[in-house]
């Protein structure tokens, strides 16, 4: 057996063991299985993969943009696909948040997703589910594990800015505070939030998220002295005082689209590019560091802590059996006007 297929089938076992371990306490999690569409659906995972692998041809940056939709729409009344929800009379739209508004992308290819859904299996597949399904596929497209997906969640009936302000955790946030951002959802703020933290190894971040390290770094007059010294020149020059925050740059300096453990090897020497990336391993006294030295010796450890840990974050207060409903249409409730096909994609 070859390493990558011992990684996989060990965590594919790993994935059946935390679904057992769910299994039982709370009736939602029970009816998660990783047979649902295996009847109703059984192309599902083919139809978001061609979709993801197609769009990766011109956007390399959407593995990781799918990968943030799941985890934002998590942490904010647990998976139920809430943060795809447009603003509407009575939707007052997590997209608008602080945390997601200019910064979460996605949503059109999403919208694709459900769409080729929705003419293979009509009023099958849930957004929910869809979100959790294109994380794992883009996850694994960049190289990073591959493991069976939980299915079943319901799609919820509304949203909530107000709750994505409070608890999405920001880049500006203490360590003391993303721990309480993670236990206040169910999570745990030393594995799972180093673990989760890591899916920074691809993806961009905004000036607007970091240009506070690199000048007068609380209100000191000097630069963050936890960063790198010839980092900190480049992101000076990609940053420049009173610059365009909408600049973006790569969140893993190393390895900016491959799924692997080089976030972590990146903290070791002061190249975090935010400030809550840096703190794991840096702040005083942190006892996320051991775990983040860990990670960065050993690749197959962090992916199997990843792995357990997305599953755990996708089992956050899901709906399931009669709870919810299946939208026809990802960024509405589902009313008369979603059974149009001209309203079947909105637009962006």
């Amino acid at each position: 057996m070859s390493s990558s297929s011992t990684i996989h089938f060990y965590l594919a076992a790993a994935t059946l063991f935390f679904a057992a371990l769910f299994h039982g306490p709370s009736p939602s999690h029970a009816q998660l299985s990783p047979t649902f569409y295996d009847r109703t659906c059984p192309q599902v995972t083919k139809i978001i993969r061609d979709v993801i692998y197609k769009e990766l041809r011109t956007d390399i940056r959407i593995a990781a943009s799918l990968n943030r939709l799941h985890f934002h729409d998590c942490f904010v009344n647990g998976c139920d696909g809430s943060l795809l929800l447009d603003n509407s009379p009575t939707i007052d739209s997590e997209k608008q948040s602080l945390g997601n508004n200019n910064s979460v992308r996605g949503f059109d290819v999403v919208d694709r997703m459900k769409s080729q859904l929705e003419k293979v299996c009509p009023g099958v597949v849930s957004c929910a589910d869809i979100l959790t399904i294109a994380s794992q596929i883009s996850v694994t497209l960049s190289g990073g594990p591959s493991w069976t997906n939980l299915l079943g969640r319901r799609d919820g009936l509304t949203a909530s800015r107000a709750l994505a302000d409070e608890n999405l955790p920001s880049p500006f946030d203490s360590l003391e505070l993303l721990k309480q951002r993670f236990t206040k959802v169910g999570l745990n703020g030393d594995v799972d939030l180093v673990a989760l933290s890591g899916a920074h190894t691809f993806g961009k971040a905004r000036c607007l998220g970091f240009a506070h390290r690199l000048f007068n770094f609380s209100g000191q007059g000097a630069p963050d002295p936890t960063l790198n010294k010839s980092f900190l020149k480049k992101l000076q020059k990609i940053c420049p005082q009173g610059g365009n925050g909408s600049v973006i740059t790569d969140l893993d300096v190393t390895t900016p689209n491959a799924f692997d453990n080089a976030y972590f090897t990146n903290l070791k020497i002061g190249k975090g590019l935010l400030e809550t990336d840096q703190i794991l391993l840096s702040a005083p006294g942190a006892d996320t560091a051991d775990i983040v030295k860990k990670f960065s010796k050993n690749t197959f450890a962090f992916f199997e802590a990843f792995v357990l840990s997305m599953i755990r974050m996708g089992n956050l207060s899901v709906l399931t059996g009669n709870q919810g409903e299946i939208r026809l249409n990802c960024r509405v409730v589902n009313g008369p006007s979603t059974l149009s096909d001209d309203n079947l994609v909105s637009s962006i």
